[in-house]
């Protein structure tokens, strides 16, 4: 006898945010009536296409409608030559994560609302509008770092990347080139230049970030706040996601997870929604002893 594969079905979106961008989106819909629904916000520099096998899988194993979606200035919510955009992280962090929230609440009506975040995506949420709507958070290798956190050698390159020749050349190329540097994707010089103040500013979360952005007020939401981190993630260690957590209001636990414990070799800071991770996904999506 065949076994029927279920796939989800799969819808491209147009995200238009409060403040006029437009940022271009992909919803994962189960075969079946949805249970939840879950806005995936990305990490920085890291395209939304890198997390459609994880929403394949929440969508069919779990029932549960994934958006997944572009940062203004990159992948699909490009607007024209990077050294053009003003994009922010402060952009990502708050206007683009409300507006692709508010989408996936109007795309998906009438279920709990999730929020996933990969780095950047659970780092300004206390500080958005329209929280109070939320139902569960899951932050993953989401946290509040400086340069001082990070081991060695990682720290050698991290202090290159802030001090070094990416820093003399944004400027004046208008845009970090980050393909030509061999540092991966391209990124607007405003959010790098944002970027760098927030990584080497010391006490970032009550100095830099509290100067620029919205105070953090976590019990207008008071939804429970999961904060994952890995035990060999170099460049958010579990101190930054504790200090993370302290934004949350006390609704925010942290969890250390070591890839050894799901049989993995490595997890570190960006690996956790790769294919070849997929054994520990259900740790991330409903932890090990909760159920939907």
């Amino acid at each position: 006898m065949l076994k029927v594969v279920e796939t989800p079905r799969i819808r491209r979106r147009l995200i238009k945010t409060a403040d006029g961008a437009e940022l271009g989106g992909t919803l994962f819909l189960p075969p079946f009536h949805p249970c939840a629904a879950l806005v995936l916000n990305g990490a920085t520099g890291v395209p939304q296409s890198y997390y459609s096998a994880f929403a394949e899988w929440a969508a069919v194993e779990h029932g549960i409608a994934v958006l997944t979606y572009d940062y203004r200035g990159m992948g699909r919510s490009s607007a024209g030559p990077m050294r053009q955009s003003r994009a922010t992280m402060s952009d990502w962090g708050l206007r683009d994560n409300a507006a692709a929230r508010a989408h996936l609440r109007r795309a998906v009506p009438d279920v709990p609302l999730w929020v996933m975040g990969h780095s950047l995506g659970t780092m300004l949420l206390p500080m958005q509008d329209d929280i109070s709507g939320i139902d569960r958070v899951i932050g993953v290798a989401s946290g509040f770092v400086h340069h001082a956190d990070h081991p060695w050698p990682y720290r050698a390159f991290a202090l290159y990347f802030w001090y070094g020749i990416p820093s003399l050349v944004t400027p004046l190329c208008g845009y970090l080139p980050g393909r030509k540097l061999g540092l991966g994707v391209d990124m607007p010089g405003t959010a790098y230049t944002e970027w760098r103040r927030w990584c080497t500013t010391p006490s970032v979360h009550d100095g830099a970030l509290r100067d620029s952005l919205p105070a953090p007020d976590w019990s207008r939401s008071g939804a429970p706040v999961r904060l994952i981190s890995f035990t060999d993630d170099d460049v958010c260690p579990t101190i930054c996601s504790q200090r993370l957590a302290e934004t949350y209001d006390g609704y925010a636990q942290v969890e250390t997870l070591d890839p050894k414990a799901f049989g993995l070799k490595r997890i570190g800071h960006i690996s956790a929604f790769a294919k070849k991770n997929e054994a520990v996904w259900h740790a991330l999506l409903v932890g090990r002893s909760v159920d939907i």
